[in-house]
């Protein structure tokens, strides 16, 4: 299989039959100019469906808390209780908000009852992750890639079910530029001229290594947490993320002092992180190339 979008085309060509679409192939595969696509089974469209249900009904489920959010904003009723929301401390103080307008009372027990049904919703999905995770044939792809720092149950179930087979990239860098991590770049006459990310490819993946990402801010330490969820992984897994976690960690500082806006440190973060996952990855499989560092 190949992709269609990539198949050189000649700008003033606009005949097209089935035996010169043919001759072109034939000749385009002759030159290596055709680029290959990988071809997901079943399994793996079956884990993406699943993990794809699961983000949509979590951005549901925070589009719900906004509105409601804005509701008790636009009516002077704000929680002075505690800094966290959405907690039973904070459904207890929602049990006791009276609205000035008897339909906007109702307004407000109907969002709090489609919050908890989101709520609900997301658990049982998370709940069946879970549940499909142990007969999954990548399940030590997933399990190794949790000791990364940043990358939890869902987040390391939702990048395998993106992006499968990790290994069958020959370089962190195919990785990264799959992705839409590496900078864009229009260079002539031997003037390097760079902007921002190609942002192509898969964007959901890209998203979650950025969120990943954020959590290299702090200094580097093994906290209990991460200890915890990276007990299934290999000595080996886990010495590839400790290594990654003190050189993204390190990264985040130089690039914090150097006056870079925070954003741009995330991205260029992310973009490393994708190289750990790769080389991760490469060691479960058992294609063990050098280290993406």
């Amino acid at each position: 299989m190949v992709a269609p979008s990539k198949i050189p085309r000649k700008a003033g060509d606009r005949v097209k039959t089935d035996r010169r679409d043919a001759v072109k192939l034939a000749s385009l595969y002759r030159s290596g100019e055709l680029t290959a696509v990988w071809v997901p089974d079943e399994e793996q469209e079956a884990m993406r469906d699943l993990s794809r249900a699961r983000e949509e009904m979590k951005r549901v489920e925070l589009g719900i808390k906004q509105r409601l959010g804005a509701l008790l904003l636009r009516n002077g009723k704000r929680y002075t209780a505690g800094k966290r929301k959405w907690t039973q401390r904070f459904y207890r103080w929602l049990a006791e908000v009276k609205m000035e307008q008897p339909v906007q009372q109702i307004v407000l027990e109907e969002y709090v009852d489609a919050v908890k049904q989101a709520e609900e919703r997301v658990r049982g999905l998370d709940d069946e992750l879970r549940r499909a995770l142990e007969s999954w044939t990548l399940k030590p792809v997933v399990e190794s890639l949790m000791a990364l720092r940043g990358v939890d149950l869902v987040t390391a179930i939702s990048v395998v079910a993106e992006l499968g087979d990790i290994s069958r990239f020959d370089s962190p860098r195919q990785l990264m530029s799959y992705v839409g991590l590496v900078p864009s770049e229009h260079s002539s006459g031997g003037k390097p001229n760079r902007g921002g990310i190609t942002k192509t490819g898969n964007g959901r993946v890209r998203r979650l290594l950025v969120e990943a990402a954020w959590c290299y801010r702090f200094p580097a330490r093994r906290s209990y947490h991460l200890q915890k969820k990276a007990e299934k992984a290999t000595k080996q897994t886990q010495a590839i993320a400790w290594k990654g976690q003190k050189r993204l960690c390190h990264r985040y500082q130089v690039l914090l002092r150097a006056g870079k806006v925070q954003g741009k440190i995330t991205t260029a973060i992310a973009r490393e992180l994708s190289g750990f996952v790769w080389a991760i990855a490469c060691e479960v499989m058992g294609t063990a190339r050098p280290s993406a560092a």
